[in-house]
């Protein structure tokens, strides 16, 4: 079904789901207090940390279908641009609010 590369590309993306994982039990810290976060952070800590899950299973989905139904070029390679968005979109919410106490998003906000 899915060949060496993507067999390769398929385990370390469902290895990064122990990261979003472990971010969501960060989230929980912060959502009940035991971190300090303005309600700024805490938002964007939550839209980031949901992105990536959902970024990650879709890419993952979007692969083994591309893969499975031999899906011709340019779109074949296209379907990577699914599993960079599950970092970069993120990242965006992660690290436009990491200064110590944002009142807005910066640059790097979505």
């Amino acid at each position: 079904m899915l060949d060496d590369t993507h067999r390769i590309i398929a385990g370390s993306v469902l290895l990064s789901v122990i990261g979003i994982a472990y971010g969501g039990t960060f989230l929980l810290r912060v959502v009940r207090g035991h971190a300090p976060a303005n309600p700024l952070q805490k938002s964007f800590f939550r839209a980031g940390h949901a992105h990536a899950g959902v970024l990650v299973i879709l890419g993952l989905l979007v692969m083994v279908l591309v893969q499975s139904n031999d899906v011709a070029q340019p779109w074949a390679t296209l379907s990577t641009g699914v599993l960079l968005a599950a970092i970069f979109v993120p990242a965006g919410f992660f690290l436009s609010v990491a200064s110590k106490d944002p009142q807005q998003p910066n640059r790097l906000a979505p």
